[in-house]
């Protein structure tokens, strides 16, 4: 993949280099993604710099403005000056010459990219976004570091400054509206620019950005800083002229897009020889987070963090100190993920669940209190619904992966919900909520309706928990709805009415192959839980249902005389086919419900299918889910598994797609689906860990 990455940037330095400016190429390892992570820990802090040709530079953090997932400019700008000349090193400023980028790099937790100012001096520029799955406090906290380091090139001492600064852009999606800020520093000498919408708008978003809370960009109150608030033409305009800030505030609170107000920080580093650094904190405070209809009714929700510390200041001054430990336990994650990642399908597999990594916990909000906590979902870009059940499930094996117990977070707000009379329907909701952060249910029963899908997907993950929590407890709480959903599938899963499944951009269609699958499955996992629950008579007659169905579904849903023999999109269309994503639960589960012969029929025809850049998802279409082909691959044979791996990897090395990863392409050309919109940053990037959920459940042993 790096040899790739290094011959594709010769040609981005050739298509860009007439807007950018002539540089190197740079290599990037372990690929060159569609979009660079730089600040993502949550919806709302998701900072990315676009990379594919489709609108981005090819990867070079100098030369273009940094965004928001959602497309809108999130200015984020690096200066330095060195000997009297000043250098960009991050955004589009205006005057300076851009720094040559020699290399990037990213990990599960860090982007890091390494300059060369002038032949002069080395940058070594490090995001870290930390996720600590293990640790709440820490996870609750919506902050990111950015750390910076400089030292001698050539050998000699050089006089340096350095600079970075962000613009309102941050604070509010609507650039009309009035921002308001201040500069103070912390009892424990943390510098700080305070920034925020001056009308408060709680729970409201404006193109997806919050509309309430404050953002805080800090550093280290030492000899040598200044600082400025003001017109970004002003504050950049004096560190280009004079290598510093004048430690004076604007004002003229004003609209977000009037003379764009930027919050600045110079530091003098004096004469360099060696290596200095300079660190960074920038993050979201809010102190309530999402509006919820629970057992009680609809309460505001608070931002777990809240129960940790009693100011923002104190938050802001932890995290700002606690930059060691987490650079630590950064890098203990980094190396998990990738020694289980090339364990499980080599270097390949490392460049696809790596990426993902931050997409994916860059979703995801703790809320509560030390007594009860909640998890809340945003299905980013596809819909902006909260909790949506069939995005939590691919989703769902980062978590069983690295931590199960985070799953049953997901899961309690869903399960409050409907067990408190709160959703009409017999089956499954949808999600909690049209738009995050309002999960304020749906109790006239008009969510979007998946019934089978959702149901299926419920019981699947409930079980996926337990046998991994080894929470028995949990079953047994939600028996009765678990035991209504069940019901519900067994009048309709093994033969499905025409109803829309996950994928609700293909439309819907009667008699789907894969969606059946999933509500058997579902039975049969209920089976498990009946058993494991006492109820034993439950799960004798689940578990013959299952199999009865199971038997008649490899009658209805096989083109047996195919060549390859391949089950197929609908019954009875068997010129059709698509991915049979849904079998994974079979052996998430542990179930043995499907017949060995299924998975190897079913490994012999993806190759035969498959193009450029994956199998397609079914005929209709020659777009793909990347999601979808990573549960494919993890119960694929060896070489199909491989074939799958070596495909995604490839797609995010080569895609035209400029976004945050997109989970949904063309499988012949990597781009963006002809038709399609353009699903961006998604949570569902967690099923490419689902390889890795599969070796957790060896450790499980709590099976029925």
């Amino acid at each position: 993949m790096k040899f790739l990455s290094q011959a594709l940037v010769v040609v981005c330095a050739t298509l860009f280099g007439s807007v950018f400016g002539d540089v190197a190429a740079s290599t990037f390892s372990p690929a060159r993604p569609p979009a660079i992570p730089l600040a993502v820990k949550s919806p709302y802090l998701s900072t990315w710099l676009n990379a594919g040709s489709d609108g981005g530079n090819g990867g070079y953090l100098a030369g273009q403005w940094s965004q928001f997932w959602a497309g809108q400019t999130a200015a984020w700008t690096g200066m330095i000056r060195v000997d009297g000349t000043t250098y960009t090193w991050m955004g589009a400023p205006t005057g300076p010459a851009l720094v040559t980028q020699k290399s990037f790099e990213y990990t599960s937790t860090k982007s890091v990219f390494t300059m060369d100012v002038g032949g002069l001096v080395e940058m070594n520029i490090t995001f870290l976004s930390t996720i600590t799955p293990d640790d709440q406090e820490r996870q609750s906290l919506i902050f990111s570091y950015l750390d910076v380091g400089v030292q001698s090139l050539d050998g000699k001492s050089h006089d340096v400054q350095l600079y970075t600064d962000i613009s309102a852009e941050w604070v509010s999606g609507d650039h009309s509206a009035v921002a308001q800020w201040d500069q103070d520093t912390t009892s424990d000498g943390i510098s700080y620019h305070k920034v925020y919408r001056q009308t408060q708008l709680l729970f409201s978003e404006t193109a997806d950005q919050a509309d309430w809370g404050y953002w805080y960009y800090a550093t280290k109150k030492v000899q040598g800083l200044s600082f400025q608030s003001g017109s970004d033409t002003t504050v950049r305009g004096n560190f280009q002229s004079n290598g510093s800030l004048p430690n004076t505030k604007d004002t003229d609170y004003r609209a977000i897009n009037a003379q764009y107000p930027v919050f600045g920080f110079a530091s003098d580093l004096g004469t360099v020889s060696g290596s200095v650094s300079t660190l960074y904190t920038l993050g979201l405070t809010q102190e309530q987070a999402i509006q919820f209809d629970g057992a009680t009714g609809v309460v505001p929700l608070s931002s777990l963090w809240t129960s940790y510390f009693s100011k923002e200041t104190d938050a802001l001054s932890f995290v700002y100190n606690d930059f060691a430990n987490a650079t630590q336990t950064a890098a203990a994650l980094d190396s998990k993920i990738s020694s289980d990642s090339i364990g499980a399908g080599g270097q390949d597999y490392l460049t696809i669940t790596s990426l993902a990594a931050r997409q994916a916990f860059g979703a995801i909000q703790l809320v509560g209190n030390l007594t009860k906590q909640y998890l809340f979902l945003k299905e980013i870009s596809s819909d902006g619904n909260i909790q949506t059940v069939d995005v939590i499930f691919p989703f769902h094996p980062i978590l069983v992966y690295l931590k199960p117990e985070l799953l049953k977070l997901l899961l309690d707000p869903l399960f409050e919900n409907q067990e408190s009379g709160q959703y009409p329907n017999m089956y499954s909701m949808h999600d909690i909520g049209s738009h995050y952060p309002n999960a304020t249910g749906h109790p006239d029963g008009n969510d979007e309706q998946q019934p089978l899908e959702e149901c299926g997907n419920m019981l699947i993950m409930t079980l996926a928990y337990a046998q991994r929590a080894q929470d028995k407890a949990y079953l047994t709480q939600h028996y009765k709805i678990l035991k209504q959903w069940t019901q519900y599938l067994i009048q309709e899963a093994l033969i499905p009415a025409n109803q829309i499944s996950t994928d609700d951009f293909a439309g819907s269609l009667a008699n789907q192959t894969n969606l059946a699958l999933k509500g058997i499955i579902g039975i049969e996992a209920m089976a498990v839980i009946a058993n494991l629950t006492g109820n034993t008579a439950d799960g004798a007659n689940y578990t013959s249902i299952a199999h009865d169905y199971i038997a008649k579904w490899q009658v209805y849903g096989i083109a047996h005389d195919a060549t390859p023999p391949h089950t197929t999109l609908g019954y009875g269309l068997n010129d059709t086919h698509g991915l049979l994503y849904n079998l994974y639960g079979d052996q998430e589960l542990g179930l043995k419900l499907v017949p060995q012969a299924v998975y190897d029929m079913q490994s012999t025809f993806y190759p035969s299918v498959a193009e450029t850049y994956g199998v397609p998802l079914d005929t209709r279409h020659n777009y793909t889910k990347s999601d979808w082909q990573m549960f494919a691959a993890a119960i694929a044979s060896t070489d199909t598994k491989a074939m799958f791996i070596s495909k995604v990897a490839n797609w995010i090395n080569d895609t035209p797609t400029s976004r945050a990863e997109t989970d949904w392409y063309e499988s012949t050309s990597g781009a963006w689906p002809v038709n399609g919109g353009q699903f961006i940053a998604r949570p569902v990037v967690g099923g490419h860990f689902a390889l890795l959920a599969l070796q957790s459940q060896s450790a499980a042993g709590f099976h029925n």
